[in-house]
């Protein structure tokens, strides 16, 4: 990664990285070419992964407040990919339980001489209130139903490579379905934003509850993308260039994480009819365009969102979503680093 005379990477200047909404087009592309620019990894695993030493003699802490697989470790490898120590904090660990707020905790953390920190939180706002009280550089890794920035970019890295764009990131002309929860989801939110800053067409689909017309409103201002809401996937999907698949966020619905839960929040009779309306079948795989490719940010509900054929078939683009996450992941964190330092010259 190249620095500037004054120590940031690209020309990217902002300590944390809390979301993508506000973002603008030109950090949002600063950031994907960096990224684009570290070797992916490889099915071989370590041995083929990539080594860098932005972060050497530094320590990154990840303070997951909330349940996660892929952004957890992905964040964990890209740190230490960099050359960075890291701390990996669960709620569970943590005094949180016992009434600490994640502020104070946040605070805690630095004391002891962190040099960024990674949060998770179901709070929405939560990385946002510990950045603006601690000094190092604070990456949000997914707060509520608010944002989940890196995950954005690294869908809009896979989307932009599997299209012959990873060289601009201009993505005029591209019109890319995401289908599901979008109420409930940050990854909509973030990949929303990113997606309409470069000149995607979005076009959300589901159901009444799940999407509403509220939702155009979730374009980047003044993004040359627009939004539109649809509640019938099959004749939107000759259009797609990507299809996003997002899960029921069974969680955020209700008391408890059940089915009868979800469709309280929107007008859905049974799981049933919601994979009859809304399911990424191996017959709507079918009908996409040639080149069109499918998503899904995980965890994946296989036999509900999306089928097992679709998801492990050639359309797919999954795994490579998840491979992205840590070239990605690498990049913010060594930009954010550099561009904390470059305001600090003698930290």
């Amino acid at each position: 990664m190249s620095s500037s005379p004054h120590g940031t990477i690209g020309g990217w200047s902002h300590h944390h990285l809390l979301g993508l909404q506000g973002l603008d087009a030109a950090s949002i592309r600063a950031v994907l070419a960096h990224a684009s620019r570290i070797p992916a990894c490889g099915p071989s695993g370590a041995s083929e992964a990539p080594r860098r030493d932005d972060l050497r003699g530094r320590t990154v802490a990840t303070l997951f407040f909330e349940d996660s697989t892929r952004t957890r470790t992905s964040f964990t490898l890209a740190a230490q990919r960099l050359g960075a120590e890291t701390v990996d904090l669960s709620g569970g660990v943590t005094s949180v339980n016992k009434g600490e707020t994640i502020v104070d905790t946040a605070l805690t953390v630095e004391a002891m001489g962190v040099d960024a920190m990674v949060i998770r939180a179901r709070q929405s706002g939560a990385a946002a209130m510990a950045a603006r009280r601690v000094s190092c550089p604070v990456i949000n890794a997914g707060d509520g139903c608010h944002e989940h920035p890196t995950q954005g970019l690294l869908d809009i890295l896979t989307i932009a490579e599997a299209h012959g764009r990873a060289e601009t990131f201009d993505l005029s002309g591209l019109t890319i379905v995401v289908v599901g929860d979008v109420t409930s989801s940050r990854v909509a939110r973030s990949g929303i934003a990113g997606l309409t800053a470069l000149g995607a067409s979005v076009v959300a689909v589901g159901p009444p509850g799940m999407v509403v017309p509220a939702h155009t409103h979730l374009a980047a201002p003044g993004g040359p993308g627009q939004v539109s809401v649809r509640h019938d996937l099959d004749p939107v999907l000759a259009q797609a260039d990507a299809v996003m698949m997002l899960r029921i966020q069974f969680e955020r619905h209700g008391d408890a994480p059940s089915a009868a839960g979800a469709r309280r929040g929107a007008v859905i009779p049974s799981i049933r009819e919601y994979r009859h309306g809304y399911a990424m079948t191996a017959q709507r795989a079918d009908t996409l365009r040639p080149g069109a490719v499918v998503l899904h940010p995980g965890p994946m509900n296989r036999g509900l969102e999306i089928d097992g054929e679709v998801a492990d078939g050639s359309r797919s683009v999954v795994l490579r979503q998840v491979s992205n996450g840590v070239r990605v992941r690498m990049a913010v964190l060594a930009m954010c680093h550099a561009a904390a330092r470059s305001s600090r010259p003698f930290a």
